[in-house]
């Protein structure tokens, strides 16, 4: 496990709007992202009856919708001890294999960084 003031402060920052975007809104996950302005995305899970998104895929439909062309970063707080096969595909498709995903539990402690691969 890693602390969170280990990370460079823009990861640490959207860890921590990924964090209060669980807390605020309720939900099982927040998830954030960095394009490559440096804009952030804060998201939490959407679970309708017609439509269900994990926080990161929210986050990274955000981005796009709003014209981003890439992605520098992603963050999900999560119960879940890694990010999923389809998460990480989201963030590939706009931030390339390499994007780093910060994945932390809900007190924000980072469990792992793994790339969007």
């Amino acid at each position: 496990m890693t602390d969170t003031t280990a990370l460079d402060p823009e990861d640490r920052k959207i860890v921590t709007l990924a964090r209060s975007a669980r807390a605020r809104n309720g939900v099982p996950e927040g998830a954030a992202v960095r394009d490559e302005t440096g804009r952030t995305y804060v998201a939490g899970t959407v679970a309708l009856d017609s439509l269900k998104l994990s926080a990161l895929q929210t986050a990274v439909a955000m981005a796009v919708a709003s014209g981003a062309t890439s992605l520098e970063a992603a963050a999900v707080v999560t119960e879940a001890e890694s990010a999923s096969p389809e998460d990480r595909a989201a963030v590939r498709d706009l931030g390339g294999p390499a994007t780093p995903v910060l994945v932390a539990g809900p007190d924000g402690t980072i469990r792992e960084t793994v790339t969007a691969g």
